[in-house]
């Protein structure tokens, strides 16, 4: 793959936002020749409003393996994607002291469209990457914390805005083979119409994986794209169809594990699986104006989940745990903003306003019990219409040549009506809330640059939550309503340098506070008390381009979250949060063209987590790492060997610590450390050849 190259231009401002804050003027961006970036990452000094955020190229994304599409967002610094079920799957996501769950508190868009599902029927924010073609990946802008007013609900956390390519130098016919019968296949081109550029691409894939019950994961993926660049003007209209069927082998008691009842890659409900499809329509517009650009999206997605779970096992009477979790749902939507770049008083000013909307409707959404992977009885279903509301006004001005300022307001309005079927769950709630920002930039000295940075945010929670008021597997237990938006308050002061030439370092030292709020837990079909938090950290993140063929990685990341008070009835119980993840470090080193060999070393470690609030159980930090080594066999064509978990550590994805009952065991079960388990060493051979 040829080395990435962003066109500094106004144009590529707003589509990718890798450009410097303040251009002379939009004509004068137009005009500037081309930038070839050399490196993994783009976060040259001037390039952003925060030392946290960054670009991921294109060199990065096609040099690293990936086991899964969703380990992209492994690019980002200090993230880490994990699973703790089949592959089909959303994954586990872990940054700045969060266990995010399957996405909540990070924020992920595909060419402007949302991919977080509010009021999902596993879990809210369900953030499903697995439609996502790494070939097809042409950039990922990343922010961490809450301080651009662009970025609303799910984003506390991050914000990850993954850019898909126009157009392929050539076309990609693209083989792999693997251990445990892992094949994929991909084929994609572009070509020149009479009017535009035409982008296609078709992928299928199939892995058993490791486990002792086969996974037989089938995933086939489509994407067609059409873009439109005239003069000043450039659209592109996209269509996008997924689907993917698979068993699970879920987190397994460790105590099942040293009995010999099951292996390590062992299941203790094998009737547990899933299905899920996708499809969407999106549409972007961006037009630039000498005072400006007017950017615009649009888009309609419909999907699909069918997933089967036995967390727990057997239940008090000795039945199946089993459940059930489903839902279809429509999503519609779209952006528009408008920005005006200006002189005021002599001073280079830009101002945006923005707005976003959408509108998401679930027909139905529920939760049911089951045997044996067949739906059994229906403990809550629920038809609701969500809406989400969000405008935004920002001002970016330089005020002297060492100090600019991003001061934003955001003000987000959420309307929820669920029907259910428990008559007491139905019922409508909106809300309303303003979320401030500001940030200071000072420099550069020395090529070096300082930021400050705060700012409000907020998260919405389930809206099956918003309207509940009782429990739905005991309907006589009254509960209390979930918060709809919940307030979340951060601030960053940062650091980032390129004084040795080649380098690019960034430090960034940061906190972040959640208020009280009412968590929906959609395994259970009912809400959660859960209390104040407050996190806090370090980030020191390392680019180095040490020759034209050796790109150097390194990134640490240290933080501490803790409950503001002692949770549960025990008021001695402490006040860990359960999952938060200390210590993440990851090191990597890309070999680009080496004459025909090119290669990737990534190391990652996954520290230590508190998996109960007094933290008296912990699990084990994760030391991962991965390797390919490729020849380019000629111009058109290369072969690569991916290893993953090339030292074959025996560590587990994920760590879960509650009771749960196996054949024989008490009523109530016994407490124990879940787990699911690292793949082992896995090779893949991949052929690439290029039409």
């Amino acid at each position: 793959m040829p080395a990435s190259t962003l066109r500094a231009t106004a144009l590529a401002s707003a589509l990718c936002t890798l450009c410097t804050p303040f251009s002379a003027s939009a004509q004068e961006a137009k005009e500037l020749p081309s930038v070839t970036i050399t490196g993994n990452y783009n976060n040259a000094v001037g390039s952003s409003e925060a030392a946290s955020e960054g670009t991921v190229t294109a060199k990065l994304i096609q040099s690293r393996p990936t086991l899964r599409p969703a380990e992209v967002l492994e690019f980002v610094p200090g993230v880490i994607v994990s699973q703790h079920s089949g592959d089909g799957k959303a994954n586990q996501y872990y940054l700045r002291g969060f266990n995010l769950d399957h996405g909540t508190d990070f924020a992920t868009f595909v060419d402007g469209m949302p991919i977080n599902m509010p009021t999902h029927a596993h879990g809210q924010g369900y953030t499903d990457l697995n439609f996502l073609i790494p070939e097809l990946v042409q950039a990922i802008h990343y922010r961490k914390g809450l301080y651009a007013a662009e970025d609303g609900d799910f984003s506390s956390a991050g914000t990850a805005r993954i850019r898909l390519v126009d157009q392929l130098p050539k076309g990609l016919l693209s083989t792999t083979v693997g251990e445990h019968n892992y094949v994929r296949a991909l084929v994609a081109n572009s070509t020149d119409l009479s009017t535009g550029k035409l982008l296609y691409a078709v992928e299928a894939a199939h892995n058993d994986g490791p486990w002792e019950h086969s996974e037989d994961f089938r995933r086939f993926n489509g994407v067609l794209r059409y873009s439109l660049a005239e003069g000043d003007t450039q659209q592109s209209l996209t269509a996008m169809a997924y689907t993917a069927k698979w068993n699970s082998t879920d987190q397994v008691p460790q105590r099942a594990v040293d009995a010999g009842l099951i292996g390590r890659f062992g299941a203790i409900d094998p009737s547990d699986h899933g299905e899920t499809y996708r499809t969407s329509l999106s549409w972007d517009w961006l037009k630039v104006q000498d005072d400006g650009e007017w950017h615009a999206n649009a888009y309609l997605i419909r999907s699909h989940l069918d997933l089967f779970s036995n967390f727990t096992y057997l239940d008090d009477a000795g039945n199946s745990a089993q459940f059930e979790q489903a839902e279809d749902r429509t999503v519609m939507g779209g952006a528009f903003s408008r920005l005006w770049q200006t002189t005021l008083a002599g001073l280079d000013t830009r101002n945006t306003l923005g707005l976003q909307w959408r509108h998401d409707h679930l027909d139905p959404v529920g939760l049911y019990t089951a045997q044996n992977g067949q739906r059994d009885n229906t403990t809550q279903e629920s038809r609701v219409n969500e809406n989400s509301l969000g405008f935004y006004a920002q001002n970016d001005t330089r005020w002297l040549p060492w100090l600019r300022s991003t001061v934003g307001l955001r003000g987000d309005r959420v309307d929820a009506d669920v029907t259910s079927s428990l008559d007491a769950n139905s019922g409508h709630r909106s809300a309303w809330i303003n979320s401030p920002k500001l940030s200071l930039i000072f420099g550069p000295w020395s090529k070096t640059e300082f930021f400050v940075n705060t700012g409000f945010g907020f998260h919405s929670n389930d809206a099956r939550g918003m309207t509940a008021q009782v429990t739905a597997k005991a309907p006589h237990d009254a509960i209390p309503s979930a918060v709809p938006l919940v307030r979340t308050r951060g601030s960053e002061l940062g650091l980032r340098t390129e004084w040795i030439p080649g380098l690019q370092s960034s430090v960034s030292l940061w906190e972040l506070m959640l208020d009280s709020e009412l968590v929906f837990v959609g395994d259970a079909g009912e809400t959660e008390a859960s209390g104040a938090s407050k996190r806090y950290g370090i980030e020191f993140n390392n680019h180095y381009v040490a020759t034209p063929w050796l790109l150097l990685d390194a990134d640490l990341a240290f933080s501490q979250s803790r409950f503001k008070e002692t949770q549960g009835a025990d008021t001695n119980m402490g006040r860990y949060v359960p999952g938060s993840v200390r210590t993440v470090v990851s090191m990597g080193a890309t070999v680009t063209e080496h004459g025909p060999w090119f290669g990737q070393f990534q190391l990652r470690y996954f520290g230590p987590r508190p998996l109960i609030e007094d933290n008296s159980v912990r699990s084990k930090g994760t030391t991962l790492a991965y390797a390919r080594i490729g020849y380019k066999l000629n111009p058109d064509m290369k072969v690569s060997l991916d290893v993953f978990n090339l030292f074959d550590r025996k560590a587990s994805d994920i760590d879960y610590y509650y009771a749960s009952r196996l054949p024989g065991e008490p009523a109530g079960g016994v407490a124990d450390i879940h787990s699911h388990p690292a793949e082992p060493r896995t090779v893949r051979v991949t052929l690439n050849v290029s039409f």
